[in-house]
């Protein structure tokens, strides 16, 4: 996009076992049943043993010796038989699995000034973001009123454990989790350089960075995923930098290299001046933090895109990708275009999220005019289903919920409404819930293991945050 001739959008307002006891019958029962025995597992002092490959072995008297015929009264029988079964739980932090979703929101302090939502446009920046850890817990990341990024760990009560950690960054755009620590994707400033621009403003001119912290939540590596140097500034032709514009990204793990997909502007010569246009890059960064080729990267995708979206397909060994894009009002596939839903270019076009579908393929959610549909799409086809929903926001979040399902939410009012979906089919299950959670535009829900879900909420006070998680079921 050139800087003097601004796309449509830019021009619409932004909106966003367990351990059996056995019971004795009688003493009188007790005393008269030695010749066919109960015989517990060895070391078991009156418990059957947890490691015993059954629950209760049973002996049988010997031909010469006749044994007594034993009447358990029916009271004990029915005692025995009605003992309730042990609440279901899943994952190494047991957490609760219901019959249908529930939900949990705990307030963290975080004890010092989180951003606010604000506006909640599609330049603002992202005030907090949540990634799963393989032990159940989580890291919370979130932008500070310091101008830092601010992360902490959290337990399986979804309460902060240890001291926070820092790092300098004037935006937050996504945080992902492994076994041994995890990475940030932040932004921080940049130089603009002369120029000069043949028209219009394009500044700030920014880097957007990934970071590498270990399970202290201490730096490791830090890798620039734009290409700013000391010579070349976001004002000198061939730069790839973070502005004002849409520049919001998501990370994504294939378990051994993270993916950064984000929104970026990009510089053109134009006779004696440059041109700033706007896209999306998609960079991939080793476990060392070296920036490797392929693996599905590209300098430019998408142009002009909002809301990028990544996921790492295990199924196909990619990562796949998409985007809201003006290039033929559509939701797409970016490097090279394929359509997965067409749209239209009136300022109500938003991407909401992708996620693996139940057998091959993917979801999207993504709202036009209010209304948030579902689109199934696999490999570089168009969608082969596209529902509308009976949801009515801007702004979708759809994540993983389970082994066979999705969640998808929305803002309904100061709260968000839910509603679970079959991940091959998209049938409803269930019945719409609330979450008692303030949602915003472009944060995003994430999946745990154990088939819960959480999402980084705004706290009561300033310098709190509140976690919501839908249980499993």
């Amino acid at each position: 996009m050139s800087t003097n001739d601004a796309p449509q959008r830019h021009r619409k307002p932004w909106s966003p076992a367990r351990r059996f006891a056995v019971i004795g019958v009688a003493a009188g029962v007790i005393a008269a049943t030695a010749a066919a025995a109960f015989v517990l597992p060895a070391g078991a002092d009156g418990l059957l043993s947890s490691s015993s490959p059954s629950a209760l072995t049973t002996t049988t008297a010997p031909t010469s010796a006749a044994a007594p015929s034993i009447s358990v009264p029916p009271s004990v029988s029915a005692a025995a038989s009605s003992k309730p079964a042990a609440p279901k739980v899943a994952g190494p932090c047991a957490r609760p699995v219901g019959s249908a979703p529930t939900t949990k929101v705990t307030q963290v302090s975080t004890g010092s000034g989180v951003k606010g939502y604000g506006g909640e446009g599609d330049t603002d920046p992202l005030p907090m973001a949540i990634a799963a850890t393989p032990g159940g817990g989580s890291w919370l990341a979130w932008l500070g009123t310091d101008a830092k990024v601010h992360l902490g760990k959290l337990d399986c009560n979804d309460k902060l454990v240890g001291s926070p950690t820092s790092f300098t960054g004037i935006d937050l755009q996504d945080v992902q989790a492994d076994a041994t620590g995890g990475v940030l994707l932040l932004t921080r400033k940049g130089d603009c350089h002369t120029g000069p621009l043949c028209g219009g403003e394009s500044s700030p001119c920014n880097q957007m960075v990934m970071v590498r912290f270990d399970n202290n939540g201490k730096t490791v590596w830090e890798r620039q995923v734009t290409n700013l140097t000391s010579a070349r500034g976001g004002y000198d032709d061939g730069a790839r930098f973070v502005w004002w514009y849409q520049h919001h990204g998501r990370l994504a793990f294939d378990g051994s290299n993270y993916a950064a997909y984000f929104g970026v502007a990009i510089t053109v010569k134009n006779g004696s001046c440059v041109d700033i246009h706007e896209g999306d890059r998609m960079q991939v960064v080793s476990k060392s933090g070296s920036l490797l080729s392929g693996h599905n990267s590209f300098e430019v995708g998408c142009s002009h895109a909002w809301t990028s979206r990544i996921v790492w397909d295990p199924r196909a060994k990619k990562f796949a990708m998409v985007c809201a894009t003006d290039n033929d009002c559509r939701i797409a596939q970016p490097d090279p275009y394929r359509t997965v839903a067409a749209g239209t270019c009136d300022g109500t076009l938003f991407g909401g999220d992708l996620v693996l579908a139940k057998s091959s393929g993917y979801w999207t959610a993504w709202s036009q005019g209010g209304t948030i549909r579902l689109s199934h799409f696999s490999g570089s086809s168009a969608a082969s289903k596209t529902i509308k929903t009976a949801a009515s926001s801007s702004h979708p979040h759809l994540v993983a919920y389970g082994s066979s399902k999705m969640l998808l939410t929305w803002q309904s009012g100061s709260s968000m409404k839910a509603q679970v979906y079959d991940s091959g089919t998209a049938a409803a299950i269930g019945k719409q819930f609330t979450i008692a959670a303030k949602d915003h535009n472009y944060q995003a829900f994430k999946s745990y293991a154990d088939g819960s879900a959480a999402y980084p909420a705004a706290g009561s006070t300033s310098s709190s945050i509140k976690i919501a998680r839908v249980l499993p079921s």
